[in-house]
């Protein structure tokens, strides 16, 4: 099903999507958010950083924040994040900006990103590059304000 899209304005840098529940955490796993993006069938599991106050079925808006194993230029392909249900493990998309070293990538949902393979920095990248590339464990989402 299609669900309105949201038309308020806010800073491209920040995920806009609806918040769908928490794990709580297990022997084996950490506790994580689930959040879904309008008119995607994305349903992505993150860590939480710091409180995340709200019921499902809230919209809710904040930073998706992953390190990169190691950050490619691609030359073709689309927008996504793999797999569709669970945690990130593989993004491509194009830079929205530099911050703070990390590379901003939209795919769909910004997300900021982290270069850790060694030699590596945010800064050999710019907007507009498109770039892929695999998701350490641990991506996590902080909810603004």
């Amino acid at each position: 099903m299609i669900h309105p899209a949201p038309t308020t304005k806010i800073d491209p840098k920040l995920a806009r999507g609806v918040f769908a529940g928490h794990f709580p955490a297990t022997a084996t796993k950490a506790a994580a958010v689930k959040l879904t993006f309008p008119n995607t069938n994305y349903e992505m599991h993150l860590r939480p950083s710091g409180d995340v106050n709200a019921e499902a079925g809230d919209r809710i808006i904040g930073t998706i924040s992953a390190q990169a194993r190691r950050i490619d230029k691609v030359g073709a392909g689309g927008r996504y994040v793999e797999p569709v249900f669970g945690r990130p493990r593989r993004v491509q998309g194009m830079v929205i900006a530099i911050e703070g070293g990390a590379v901003v990538v939209h795919a769909g949902m910004p997300i900021h990103c982290t270069p850790t393979a060694p030699g590596q920095k945010a800064a050999d990248f710019a907007v507009a590059d498109f770039v892929s590339f695999d998701v350490l464990d641990g991506a996590a989402f902080k909810q603004q304000g």
